[in-house]
């Protein structure tokens, strides 16, 4: 994959991020922050790419003539879904900005319905757990093994991979709060993420930027599938945010839900210390469990987890 061929996924993502039209001030602090943390490299500058997307210097068709192959051109819609539908179920706005896209990349439209099939699955899929933790040790087992999930996702090629995680996470932040008598919604929940600092979309933008520069996406056959990758450094933010994740949530509703957003914010950045030295310890599981991963049944992975 070229620098050109990365930078234009990127800002196809960027540009996904803002396909809603509202442009808020959070969803602005978020993608800023995704260009503060992508180490892309000096031929990438993704602040400017934001700057690009916003003053509408680049177009759809522009971009998409810059990928070379069908393969990328897939990856790129890929991604796109993931990003609109990092936060929710896609508004029209967002629908209307993936058909764009899809014309723009020459896509057919099965190619554009089967990924958006399986990011409104994931997105929809029911926060209820199947198994509810029963007491403190079973928390802390149920959080480390979605951190372990969650990092084997993320050592996978395939981009669909990566749109569980969200997902897995949320479940997790459920299934805590359950446990110590909190029903929680989606919107609580994505509000507490966002608290601690990680925001759904500009989680998964960084996902895809550490992806485009690892160069984990390798070619086969008309999809974009492989090997199992060699991503340390997306696999170790995954586990560590998820890890982090589950034992603030931990934390938070066992204290009754008192700690105000700036003591979250610490304390995370405390516990993602802490994650990665258990990260180091559990890579062996984290490559069994990608070896072992059928990605063609991530929907129903999700739901079981």
């Amino acid at each position: 994959m070229t620098t050109a061929e990365r930078q234009a996924i990127l800002t196809i993502a960027i540009a996904a991020a803002f396909a809603d039209g509202t442009k808020g001030e959070r969803e602005r602090d978020e993608v800023r922050r995704v260009a503060e943390s992508l180490a892309l490299g000096p031929e990438i500058n993704p602040a400017a790419l934001i700057q690009d997307v916003l003053l509408k210097r680049v177009s759809l068709p522009q971009l998409a003539a810059q990928l070379s192959s069908a393969e990328l051109r897939q990856l790129a819609f890929e991604l796109a879904v993931g990003v609109c539908d990092a936060d929710g179920l896609r508004n029209d706005a967002e629908t209307r900005f993936l058909a764009e896209l899809g014309g723009a990349l020459g896509l057919t439209q099965p190619q554009m319905v089967e990924p958006a099939a399986v990011a409104d699955a994931l997105v929809t899929t029911p926060l209820e757990a199947a198994a509810p933790a029963a007491n403190e040790a079973e928390l802390d087992k149920a959080i480390l093994n979605a951190a372990i999930l969650n990092g084997a996702l993320e050592l996978l090629p395939q981009s669909m991979a990566s749109l569980a995680i969200i997902p897995l996470q949320m479940r997790l932040v459920y299934r805590i709060g359950k446990a110590h008598g909190y029903e929680l919604d989606r919107g609580h929940i994505k509000d507490f993420l966002a608290a601690a600092g990680v925001g759904l979309t500009g989680q998964y933008l960084e996902e895809i930027g550490r992806k485009l520069v690892g160069g984990l996406f390798g070619k086969a056959a008309g999809r974009l599938v492989g090997s199992l990758a060699r991503g340390a450094t997306g696999m170790a933010f995954s586990f560590a945010t998820t890890y982090a994740l589950g034992h603030l949530a931990k934390r938070y509703y066992a204290g009754g839900r008192t700690m105000t957003a700036q003591m979250l914010k610490d304390a995370f950045a405390d516990l993602l210390g802490q994650a990665k030295t258990v990260q180091s310890q559990m890579q062996p599981q984290i490559e069994q469990q990608a070896r072992t991963i059928d990605v063609a049944r991530i929907v129903q992975l999700v739901r079981e987890s």
